[in-house]
């Protein structure tokens, strides 16, 4: 027997010790971070005709803070927030009338921003920051309401991304 025929005999050996063995690639597993992959769909809105008491009836049952006002076609046409209600609240009490008979069309804020599904969640908490905003409406690229994003969903998505994996 050849000395090169024990190699191969050896060789043989140590390869079915190890069992085979393929050399990984250095692939990232990408993980979503999109403000799609972490917005809140099922959303509390409200209408420009409601009254800003069923706004504060609605905000109170469900433990929020604001919400989007959309038009009989669903089209975005502001938001109404706790602040807003108060300001109701505020005249009210200046005018010495306890009822609080406003519309949201009357309160809500109408220049609205508003953000893409498709949007890096980072560039978005980069944006609460700038704007010191508590949620953006998230809108598709036909301009429909879609969704919505707050800081607690962006501090959710940063939670379940493995920090070497942060793009």
């Amino acid at each position: 027997m050849s000395i090169l025929s024990i190699y191969q005999i050896i060789l043989a050996m140590v390869k079915n010790y190890k069992g085979a063995q393929i050399e990984k690639e250095d692939v990232l597993e990408i993980q979503p971070v999109s403000v799609g992959d972490y917005m809140s769909t099922r959303l509390i809105t409200f209408h420009p005709d409601q009254s800003i008491m069923d706004v504060v009836d609605q905000l109170l049952k469900h433990r929020i803070s604001g919400a989007p006002v959309v038009n009989d076609q669903k089209e975005l046409c502001g938001v109404i927030s706790e602040g807003d209600c108060l300001k109701e609240v505020v005249k009210g009490k200046y005018h010495n009338l306890p009822v609080m008979d406003g519309k949201v069309k009357d309160h809500m804020a109408k220049n609205v921003v508003t953000i893409l599904p498709g949007m890096n969640i980072f560039e978005a908490a980069n944006m609460f920051l700038e704007k010191k905003i508590r949620r953006f409406p998230v809108l598709d690229e036909a301009g429909r309401l879609v969704g919505q994003i707050s800081q607690k969903d962006i501090m959710r998505a940063v939670k379940n991304i493995k920090s070497e994996n942060w793009h």
